[in-house]
């Protein structure tokens, strides 16, 4: 008879371990993700959704489970995600952003890894604003922006 009390309490914990895991992670509104090609050139202007206070322009295309995946076009003030993993492949524009205590220097090919907790943005183009693709990871929460002097 304890055995199978034991067990039954064993796979009623996992079932609530797992209940509270799913439940904590950040949500995600519905996982979309579909087979797709995402002509990136042709993302301009309102394509891109409208702009932030700061002109800046962001559509999101794929939202699954641990990661999104965005297309982000403008400028972006110096910030930072306390909890959120951030890559971003530069598609057009060159200038310069901040990255951890620097500036550094972009351009179209570059790859930008940014490790949650570390500053970025304050953008400077030269000339025509960064658009690049933003894989986020684990997904950002609403809460999940800290913005910088």
């Amino acid at each position: 008879m304890n055995r199978l009390a034991i067990t039954l309490s064993l796979a009623a914990a996992f079932a609530a371990g797992c209940s509270v895991t799913h439940l904590l992670r950040p949500a995600i509104a519905a996982e979309n993700i579909t087979a797709q090609v995402i002509h990136t050139g042709e993302l301009e202007g309102d394509k891109l959704g409208m702009p932030s206070g700061t002109g800046m322009r962001s559509k999101l295309f794929v939202a699954a489970d641990g990661m999104t995946i965005s297309i982000q076009d403008g400028n972006v003030g110096k910030h930072m995600h306390p909890n959120t993993n951030e890559i971003q492949y530069i598609l057009d524009g060159t200038g310069t952003i901040w990255l951890g205590d620097k500036e550094v220097r972009v351009k179209p090919g570059d790859l930008v890894v940014i490790p949650k907790g570390t500053a970025h943005g304050g953008t400077k183009p030269d000339g025509r604003t960064l658009k690049a693709i933003a894989i986020k990871t684990p997904p950002q929460a609403p809460d999940d922006t800290k913005m910088l002097n």
